[in-house]
């Protein structure tokens, strides 16, 4: 990559990615989330057939476009962090494994719901849909507050080994190639069943991932709906951004209080290589996840866009501003999902039984060609799917709200 000497350093480029991986996993909450949101409130609110088809079909021109977003988030992270990659997909195996067989749910459910005309049909879809929006929102929400306590794992290094060596271990093997023929390997060790997940910080954490997706999937439905479906998802919009913002500032205050952080003390030069074993030290203490703030606060602006956000919406539902709604949601999303990153950095996946063996930002990443490579097609790619995503939202926002005689009128046309 001597054509991106001098343009970005590797730190730059990893800290580049950091963003991105951010900003992706903004765009799927913001776009995608509504979809889920509006199928969690689907047997909510939706109370009649006629109820449930207006609710489907406000998202059906959106639905399968906005997964484009978490794909790319998973494919970036795949080509950004192949070592934090590898353990999140093994160590969380059982619970990605519920989120993907719930998320298949959700293209069935669209598609075969109204394909029999039979109400006992139509409502075994309407739960896939439902339970195939709710298992992810709160299983991906459970996996960040497991995050900020620390996940189980160490490596047994391997110097100068291959992962084709070490493919025989019963243990997940990893491979990583540096610079100058180096390279390093090394062993993970490290696993999180369901139950584990499952404790009371992972689930307050999951619980406001649920309601912020509620609230947002409920503002996105006063913008296309009428009546009583309107009526009905102000209430919800309402009701849940108050509880996700109850939730999470009484997460940050047991953040605070009872869960402790971590923190990088020092670290060993290793020529650029990414050798997350070996080339640094941590600790863990009381309010670590608060250092960044101390050292720069500014970054409360994140936390406080996430509060006003969810604030912002309970008014706006209230006063029927459904457009300043859903912007005030868009906008906690954003500070809820960068509240939690900036209070992480620079770690991706922290150990809790071997400090030392953490993962960062600075160790965890691809080679520099790499994300060399994966920069260039960044600055191509992302502004398409903005664009496309922008025009496609246009397009549909000009005709207007769904209605039930508009569904009545194109019964066979629709969802």
């Amino acid at each position: 990559m001597d054509f991106l000497t001098g343009v970005f350093t590797y730190d730059q480029l990893r800290f580049i990615w950091w963003l991105l991986i951010g900003v992706l996993m903004l765009g799927w909450s913001i776009t995608d989330g509504f979809d889920v949101g509006v199928g969690i409130l689907l047997k909510v609110i939706g109370k009649t057939d006629e109820d449930r088809r207006i609710m489907i079909n406000s998202v059906a021109p959106h639905w399968d476009g906005n997964q484009v977003w978490l794909i790319t988030a998973g494919g970036a992270m795949f080509a950004a962090w192949p070592i934090a990659y590898a353990i999140a997909f093994s160590g969380f195996y059982l619970a990605l494994m519920l989120v993907l067989m719930a998320l298949f749910f959700r293209p069935m459910g669209f598609e075969y719901r109204s394909k029999i005309d039979s109400p006992a049909w139509r409502n075994l879809w309407d739960w896939g849909l439902t339970i195939g929006s709710l298992v992810p929102a709160l299983v991906i929400g459970v996996a960040f507050g497991n995050l900020l306590q620390g996940v189980p794992f160490d490596f047994i290094p391997n110097q100068a080994s291959t992962g084709l060596q070490l493919a025989h271990n019963i243990n997940m093997p990893f491979y990583h190639g540096g610079f100058n023929g180096n390279e390093v390997g090394g062993v993970f060790s490290g696993f999180l069943g369901l139950i584990s997940l499952l404790n009371w910080y992972g689930l307050i954490a999951g619980l406001i991932s649920v309601f912020m997706l509620v609230a947002h999937g409920g503002a996105f439905l006063q913008l296309k709906t009428t009546d009583q479906v309107r009526a009905r998802s102000e209430k919800a919009t309402y009701v849940s951004a108050l509880l996700a913002c109850l939730l999470f500032v009484v997460a940050g205050m047991l953040l605070y209080f009872f869960v402790d952080g971590y923190q990088v003390t020092s670290i060993i030069a290793e020529n650029g290589l990414s050798t997350p074993a070996i080339n640094k030290t941590v600790e863990s203490g009381h309010a670590f996840w608060f250092k960044n703030y101390a050292e720069m606060p500014w970054l409360y602006v994140f936390p406080l866009l996430g509060v006003l956000g969810f604030l912002g919406a309970a008014i706006g539902s209230k006063k029927h501003k459904h457009i300043f709604t859903f912007v005030s949601t868009s906008i906690a999303l954003l500070g809820v999902i960068f509240t939690a990153g900036v209070s992480m950095f620079p770690f991706v996946i922290p150990s809790s039984t071997t400090m030392n063996h953490s993962l960062t930002m600075w160790d965890a990443t691809s080679s520099y060609g790499t994300l060399g490579i994966m920069t260039l097609v960044a600055l191509v790619i992302i502004p398409i799917i903005l664009a496309y995503t922008i025009w496609g939202y246009y397009v549909m926002a000009m005709r207007g709200r769904l209605t039930p005689e508009y569904i009545r009128e194109n019964s066979n046309k629709l969802y």
